[in-house]
């Protein structure tokens, strides 16, 4: 792959790493695992391995990102903070925070698959790529899967479109997989986040 192609490509990869959404959409309360004690406060998600992410010039990679938001009790998620590190030669912006508009469902479960959805709402980032300063920016609605396992696991695999201000070198569309875990705090407004959480 060349190196424009490639930087354009990780450019993508880095906005899709967080797949949001600006709509609300339906919400059921989290709960604290194991129990039956329903969660609010503070929550975090961070990338499991690496986001990939498919367009017409090839795939792409960032291997670090981190999702700092809070939650009520009905299960409405708001994201406060943003962060995306080690994508190759792109800075990523988060944009337009906080994003509200987010949820936990526990109604979307699918028997022997997932056992809700958490979507994020607001979504808005900019990525440039350094050597060639090329501006990238995708938006759309995602939905993660969530699965109740140690702790509550999300996958995202969704198409985001092409925004206005981005170069016309940027892809118009970008197919993004990527993993977060979530989790929420023991000790409210700790920073620590051990609070394994369950739909």
């Amino acid at each position: 792959m060349n190196t424009l192609r490639k930087a354009v490509v990780i450019g993508a990869a880095s906005i899709a790493a967080v797949a949001l959404a600006a709509p609300a959409y339906a919400a059921t309360p989290v709960k604290k695992a194991g129990t039956s004690t329903t969660y609010s406060g503070n929550v975090q998600g961070a990338l499991s391995g690496t986001a990939s992410v498919t367009t017409t010039l090839g795939g792409g990679t960032c291997n670090a990102s981190t999702l700092l938001g809070t939650v009520t009790s009905g299960g409405a998620l708001t994201i406060n903070t943003a962060s995306f590190t080690d994508c190759g030669d792109t800075t990523v912006t988060a944009q337009s925070l906080p994003w509200t508009g987010g949820s936990f469902d526990n109604t979307t479960a699918v028997v022997g698959g997932r056992e809700g959805t958490v979507t994020i709402g607001g979504f808005r980032v900019r990525a440039v790529v350094s050597v060639f300063s090329i501006t990238c920016i995708y938006a759309g609605t995602v939905t993660a899967d969530g699965n109740n396992n140690a702790n509550l696991d999300v996958t995202i695999n969704q198409s985001l479109a092409k925004q206005s201000g981005s170069s016309f070198l940027c892809p118009g569309t970008a197919n993004v997989t990527a993993a977060y875990t979530i989790r929420g705090e023991t000790t409210a407004n700790s920073g620590t986040f051990d609070q394994a959480l369950a739909l």
